[in-house]
Protein backbone atom coordinates (compact mmCIF):
# COMPACT_ATOMS: atom_id res chain seq x y z
CA UNK A 1 0.00 0.00 0.00
CA UNK A 2 3.03 2.58 -0.32
CA UNK A 3 2.21 2.57 -3.37
CA UNK A 4 -1.12 3.87 -2.90
CA UNK A 5 0.02 6.12 -0.41
CA UNK A 6 2.48 7.81 -2.72
CA UNK A 7 -0.06 8.01 -5.37
CA UNK A 8 -2.06 10.18 -3.00
CA UNK A 9 0.42 12.40 -1.87
CA UNK A 10 0.89 12.91 -5.03
CA UNK A 11 -3.13 13.21 -6.10
CA UNK A 12 -3.29 15.79 -3.32
CA UNK A 13 -1.02 18.03 -4.95
CA UNK A 14 -2.74 18.43 -8.21
CA UNK A 15 -0.80 15.13 -10.14
CA UNK A 16 -3.72 14.40 -12.53
CA UNK A 17 -1.71 11.34 -13.53
CA UNK A 18 -1.21 9.77 -10.12
CA UNK A 19 -5.41 10.47 -9.62
CA UNK A 20 -6.08 8.58 -13.04
CA UNK A 21 -3.82 5.45 -11.36
CA UNK A 22 -5.54 5.85 -8.21
CA UNK A 23 -9.39 5.03 -10.00
CA UNK A 24 -7.79 2.75 -11.86
CA UNK A 25 -6.18 0.59 -9.16
CA UNK A 26 -9.28 1.14 -7.31
CA UNK A 27 -11.18 -0.10 -9.51
CA UNK A 28 -9.52 -2.93 -10.35
CA UNK A 29 -9.41 -4.39 -6.58
CA UNK A 30 -13.33 -2.93 -6.39
CA UNK A 31 -12.45 -0.65 -3.91
CA UNK A 32 -15.55 1.73 -3.29
CA UNK A 33 -14.37 3.45 -0.26
CA UNK A 34 -11.03 4.86 -2.46
CA UNK A 35 -13.39 5.81 -5.20
CA UNK A 36 -15.80 7.90 -2.86
CA UNK A 37 -12.86 9.50 -1.69
CA UNK A 38 -11.56 10.21 -4.80
CA UNK A 39 -15.35 11.19 -6.72
CA UNK A 40 -15.24 13.36 -3.28
CA UNK A 41 -12.20 15.28 -4.50
CA UNK A 42 -14.07 16.20 -8.11
CA UNK A 43 -12.59 12.56 -10.45
CA UNK A 44 -15.17 12.16 -12.58
CA UNK A 45 -13.87 8.90 -13.61
CA UNK A 46 -14.31 7.97 -10.13
CA UNK A 47 -17.29 8.34 -10.52
CA UNK A 48 -17.69 6.48 -13.63
CA UNK A 49 -16.02 3.24 -12.26
CA UNK A 50 -18.47 3.50 -8.79
CA UNK A 51 -21.36 3.47 -11.03
CA UNK A 52 -20.06 0.71 -13.34
CA UNK A 53 -19.24 -1.70 -9.75
CA UNK A 54 -22.66 -0.39 -7.96
CA UNK A 55 -24.01 -1.62 -10.97
CA UNK A 56 -22.28 -4.91 -11.50
CA UNK A 57 -23.12 -5.75 -7.97
CA UNK A 58 -26.82 -4.33 -8.00
CA UNK A 59 -25.47 -1.84 -5.32
CA UNK A 60 -29.05 0.59 -5.20
CA UNK A 61 -28.21 2.44 -2.02
CA UNK A 62 -24.87 3.36 -3.89
CA UNK A 63 -26.40 4.45 -7.18
CA UNK A 64 -28.98 6.14 -5.12
CA UNK A 65 -26.16 7.94 -3.77
CA UNK A 66 -24.53 9.35 -6.79
CA UNK A 67 -27.61 9.64 -8.16
CA UNK A 68 -28.72 12.41 -4.82
CA UNK A 69 -25.12 13.72 -6.01
CA UNK A 70 -26.43 14.70 -8.79
CA UNK A 71 -24.58 12.13 -11.14
CA UNK A 72 -27.24 11.10 -13.76
CA UNK A 73 -25.43 8.10 -15.09
CA UNK A 74 -26.01 6.67 -11.69
CA UNK A 75 -29.76 7.84 -11.64
CA UNK A 76 -30.38 5.84 -15.53
CA UNK A 77 -28.49 3.17 -14.58
CA UNK A 78 -30.69 3.01 -11.23
CA UNK A 79 -33.78 3.32 -13.24
CA UNK A 80 -32.58 0.45 -15.47
CA UNK A 81 -31.82 -2.11 -12.49
CA UNK A 82 -35.06 -1.32 -10.89
CA UNK A 83 -36.98 -1.75 -14.14
CA UNK A 84 -35.22 -5.15 -14.55
CA UNK A 85 -35.84 -6.39 -11.14
CA UNK A 86 -39.44 -5.33 -11.17
CA UNK A 87 -39.99 -7.61 -14.21
CA UNK A 88 -38.30 -10.08 -12.84
CA UNK A 89 -39.65 -9.92 -9.20
CA UNK A 90 -43.31 -9.74 -9.89
CA UNK A 91 -45.95 -9.87 -12.53
CA UNK A 92 -46.21 -6.46 -14.11
CA UNK A 93 -49.58 -7.04 -14.91
CA UNK A 94 -49.06 -6.62 -18.91
CA UNK A 95 -48.15 -9.98 -19.50
CA UNK A 96 -51.88 -11.22 -18.79
CA UNK A 97 -53.35 -12.88 -15.77
CA UNK A 98 -51.83 -14.87 -13.00
CA UNK A 99 -51.10 -18.60 -13.81
CA UNK A 100 -53.82 -20.98 -12.09
CA UNK A 101 -52.52 -22.87 -9.04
Amino acid sequence: MDDWAQLRRQAAEGDQDAVDQLVELAGEAGDMDELRRLADTGSSDAVDVLVELASEREDFDELRRLAALGHSDAADVLSELQDGSEVRGKDSGDEGPPPSS
